[in-house]
């Protein structure tokens, strides 16, 4: 059973539980490389609680944590600021054999350095004294996380092997998307595509352990894409059936049994473009959808980061044509029609007030409107024909750097 499926197997158990929850304080984990050992749904910090209790009784200097992004508690060992050291340990934690299935779980964001005097700890965190014991006392024949569910046993992953023949097949692989430059961890998608046919196979999250899958090619080589808005594009060729031979390239480490992939991600520089594919605008009206927040955020990120960046944002519409044209009130809803205004323009007119809104977007976010320039092109630079399927994808704006 592999250490994600003890989980659900955990959490399935702890539905049963009529522990309370806490909603006033999640702890919130700080971004940061965490070795954890066990995790609980938000519905279960008590349970958290109790199994980091357990594990300061037995001497280890626990803690726990909530991540919003994957909705669930952390109980944690140790916090680094670096991926090498965390993999390090965590291969010196499996080894020890107290916990076999530990693993490192990474929370994005920008990373701040850890003083060495306290290391195991993320910043901002306060070190707690142990608890008095409670009622849960650990016994040698109930694994320690099964104490933390009302002591129901759940059974043990099988040993870490080292295969003589290491292919992709039975290595673990770690994409890591990281910033170095201003020592960030990046959120982001790897595809992962047949070099020898050129054909998509898969996308996966960066940040996570996987197995990437068989080309079943002649080649069996394999070419990862990592393409997060904000940052310049990366290619890294990995081969399947020989991974190992890859480990001479500078951007493939082998940590144990685990193979990392490095995706050492660049800002945009000055002439890039970048297409905004997934804001998206309700028909015929220069207003977003609600779900265009996340890639505009990463934009106001972006310009956040280097005040030296100034940008022209590029309207494209799918067609040129004139009608209705729906635009934003003065009530300023970027992401609603309610109180929206009606009149007739032109395509190009609409592609212009598609990429006025998105400006308007950040400049009430703080940044500065000088920095911002705009374009609007109507329907004359299609990607696609516009009765195509993917006519749609015409419908965009898209981000030129100016200055950096």
């Amino acid at each position: 059973m592999s250490r994600y499926s003890r989980i659900l197997v955990g959490l399935a158990i702890l539905l049963f539980s009529s522990t309370a929850a806490s909603s006033q304080d999640l702890k919130e984990l700080a971004p940061g490389y965490y070795i954890v050992v066990s995790a609980y749904a938000r519905s279960q910090e008590k349970m958290a609680q109790q199994y980091v209790e357990v594990l300061r009784e037995k001497g280890q200097d626990a803690d726990y944590g909530y991540n919003s992004s994957r909705k669930f508690y952390f109980v944690y060992l140790k916090y680094f600021d670096n991926l090498r050291e965390s993999l390090g340990d965590m291969k010196k934690t499996r080894e020890s054999g107290r916990f076999t299935d530990a693993w490192v779980r990474v929370v994005s964001g920008d990373i701040q350095p850890v003083a060495a005097s306290d290391s195991s700890r993320p910043p901002g965190s306060i070190a707690v004294a142990s608890p008095a014991p409670k009622a849960i006392e650990p016994t040698d024949s109930v694994p320690e996380k099964a104490q933390a569910v009302d002591e129901i046993p759940v059974t043990d992953n099988p040993e870490i092997v080292q295969y003589a023949v290491m292919t992709l097949g039975n290595t673990e692989v770690f994409l890591s998307l990281f910033n170095a430059r201003n020592n960030r961890i990046v959120e982001g998608d790897v595809e992962v595509v047949d070099t020898e046919r050129a054909k998509l196979i898969t996308k996966v999250k960066g940040n996570e352990y996987l197995n990437l899958p068989d080309p079943k090619s002649k080649s069996g080589q394999l070419t990862l894409i990592c393409d997060v808005f904000g940052y310049r594009k990366i290619q890294q060729e990995i081969n399947y059936p020989l991974p190992l031979a890859d480990t001479v390239k500078d951007f493939v480490d082998l940590m144990g049994t685990t193979l990392v992939v490095n995706f050492d991600l660049v800002r945009y520089h000055k002439g890039d473009l970048a297409t905004l594919f997934n804001v998206y605008f309700y028909n015929d009206a220069s207003v977003m959808l609600p779900e265009s927040k996340y890639e505009l955020n990463s934009l106001l990120q972006l310009l956040q980061e280097n005040p030296n960046y100034r940008i022209r944002l590029h309207g494209h519409t799918n067609g040129n044509y004139r009608g209705k044209i729906i635009t934003m009130g003065p009530e300023k809803n970027f992401f609603a029609l309610a109180g929206s205004e009606q009149r007739a323009g032109t395509a190009k007119e609409l592609s212009y007030g598609r990429a006025e809104i998105v400006k308007e977007y950040l400049v009430s976010q703080g940044i500065q409107s000088d920095r911002m320039e705009l374009k609007g092109w109507g329907g004359r630079r299609p990607i696609y024909d516009k009765n195509s399927a993917n006519a749609k994808r015409n419908v965009r704006v898209v981000v030129e750097i100016l200055e950096d």
